[in-house]
């Protein structure tokens, strides 16, 4: 066999996804290349079941698709649902502060998102033909998110948020109404005042707010399908300073709560899912990491982490020590 035999490749989709294979690999060689063992698997080839006492005998060719399953315990789905749509990564990126919009798509794989937040932007004009970002990220395979990031008022927040709508057709959406530019909190008048009009038009807002429990139940009562408190102000990393209100918002909402600005490293992230939150939405920290793609991929890994530990439900807090050895019976 030639050199050039040996690296050719050819192109196939396996569970719906394009993979590049090495030619002359049977199905059965595949299935222990992704880790599989043959005889715990069903494949189907082109819409044809393969059985599987010839899965080594059957060769796989270009443009071949090919659905691999096996079983998995029930229960063990744990996704979540905002305004009737059911997501399974738990993780909302932004779009923002990336060095391109190839570093931006790298680090949105790397992070398991299925939703992402953009902002409403004049078109440019002058060269009408510049890259787009739904040139590298598919809103078909994506769930875009328009958010008002930079109004500073109910009227300029409904009034994007309208040209979003009209522009992609999206009614769900992030609303953001900042009271100064110093430090970006959100103006809660203005931010209910527009929660309230966008519902009345059919909008479903995923609101970001304070991190006041009050504030939280009267944007819910006014139509928000979603509350987003800041764990601390926008970009600046400092993490989740207000566990306590946190808390208090989860335990008070009907609708899913996610942290929403502040975030600046995994074990932030973790503490936000540990709180009982349904989600995190992050950009400067991993847009803003030396390595964005594999910040992207701690972040996705640290809400994970976050969200199983607090299903698995936390030790109590102890005021003293209690060994974990008995101390009975000692030499």
């Amino acid at each position: 066999m030639t050199l050039s035999t040996m690296t050719d490749s050819i192109s196939i989709t396996l569970n719906g996804d394009p993979r590049s294979i090495a030619s002359g690999r049977s199905i059965a060689d595949l299935v222990r290349e992704i880790g599989l063992d043959p005889a715990k698997v069903a494949v189907e080839r082109n819409l044809e079941i393969v059985s599987r006492s010839t899965l080594a005998d059957v060769i796989i060719a270009e443009g071949d698709r090919l659905e691999i399953v096996h079983f998995v315990g029930g229960g063990q789905d744990d996704s979540w649902t905002v305004a009737g749509r059911t997501f399974t990564s738990r993780l909302i990126v932004g779009t923002g502060k990336y060095k391109d919009f190839e570093q931006n798509a790298a680090a949105l794989v790397a992070s398991g998102a299925e939703i992402i937040t953009v902002a409403v932007r004049r078109v440019n004009v002058s060269d009408p033909k510049a890259p787009m970002l739904t040139d590298y990220i598919d809103p078909k395979k994506y769930t875009y998110l328009p958010n008002t990031a930079g109004c500073f008022t109910a009227d300029d927040a409904i009034r994007t948020l309208r040209l979003a709508r009209e522009a992609g057709g999206w009614d769900l959406v992030k609303l953001e109404v900042l009271g100064e530019a110093k430090t970006l909190y959100p103006d809660m008048r203005e931010t209910l005042k527009a929660t309230e009009v966008l519902a009345k038009e059919g909008f479903l807002p995923m609101v970001y707010c304070v991190d006041d429990p009050i504030a939280a139940k009267q944007l819910e009562d006014a139509g928000a399908v979603a509350i987003m408190p800041l764990g601390a102000p926008i970009g600046s990393g400092l993490g989740i300073q207000n566990r306590v209100t946190i808390r208090l918002i989860v335990e008070g909402a009907s609708v899913p709560v996610l942290v929403d600005a502040g975030v600046g490293t995994a074990s932030d992230a973790a503490v936000a899912m540990e709180l009982g939150c349904d989600g995190v939405l992050m950009n400067t920290a991993i847009a803003e990491a030396k390595d964005p793609v594999a910040m992207a991929t701690a972040m996705k890994l640290a809400v994970e982490s976050g969200r199983l530990a607090y299903r698995a439900g936390r030790m109590g807090r102890r005021m003293y020590a209690d060994p974990s050895s008995p101390l009975a019976g000692l030499i």
